[in-house]
Parts: structure tokens; sequence; C-alpha cells
């Protein structure tokens, strides 16, 4: 996990870190809109991922993609939701990245040990 600054895109960030992975297995990397990009596509299928990223409305040539798969990402979503229960998670009153991080982490222990 990486912190961004908050005004920035979140493809570059996610390329970065599907660059430092790799999978010989071919297993799916379930992504939302923001990285459906061919530079972000390419990386995974480059680093032996299966991307599962539906196209934007507007793309002049959509591929197909594995619906059910991408389903999965909801359970992502809500992690994230039941995470930013935490009034520090989701304000990051924190300066530094490390207190920060050590929030977040705590977060998830707690709701780790409640659900």
């Amino acid at each position: 996990m990486t912190l961004s600054p908050g005004n920035c895109h979140d493809a570059p960030e996610g390329r970065k870190i599907i660059g430092s992975m790799s999978s010989d297995d071919n297993h799916y990397l379930v992504m939302d809109k923001a990285y459906e990009d061919d530079a972000t596509r390419a990386l995974a299928i480059a680093q032996g991922f299966i991307p599962v990223v539906p196209p934007k409305s507007n793309r002049k040539e959509p591929w197909e993609y594995d619906k059910e798969i991408y389903k999965v990402r909801n359970e992502v979503e809500r992690f994230i939701n039941r995470i930013k229960r935490f009034r520090r998670v989701f304000t990051r009153y924190d300066k530094l990245s490390v207190v920060y991080m050590g929030v977040l982490k705590f977060a998830m222990i707690v709701d780790a040990i409640l659900c």
C-alpha cells in the first residue's frame, strides 16, 4: 500500500504498484475505470496478470472483460467504506504519512476483529 498526494491521479501510482508485482499463474487483476488506460493494461499483461477492467463508455474500441470476476471489486469497495468509519482515516488529520499508515493499519485490524 502506498500513499499519493491528494491532487494527483491514481493511475501513475497504480502503475508503480503493478510494476513491482508479478504473476506466473495469470492471476486476475481487478481494477476500476480509473486504471483502464492502455498503459496500465499493457503493464498488467506484461507482469503476467489478466486485467479485469471495464472500458469507459466513450472508448472507440471497447474490449471484453469478465463481468463475474469484476463483481468481486464490490467487496474491496465495501472494505474501504468500513475503514472510512474511522474519522482519522477519512479526514487524514496526520501530516506524516507514517502516522497515517499506522492509523490505517489499526483501522484494518479493528475491522478484522469485528467482522
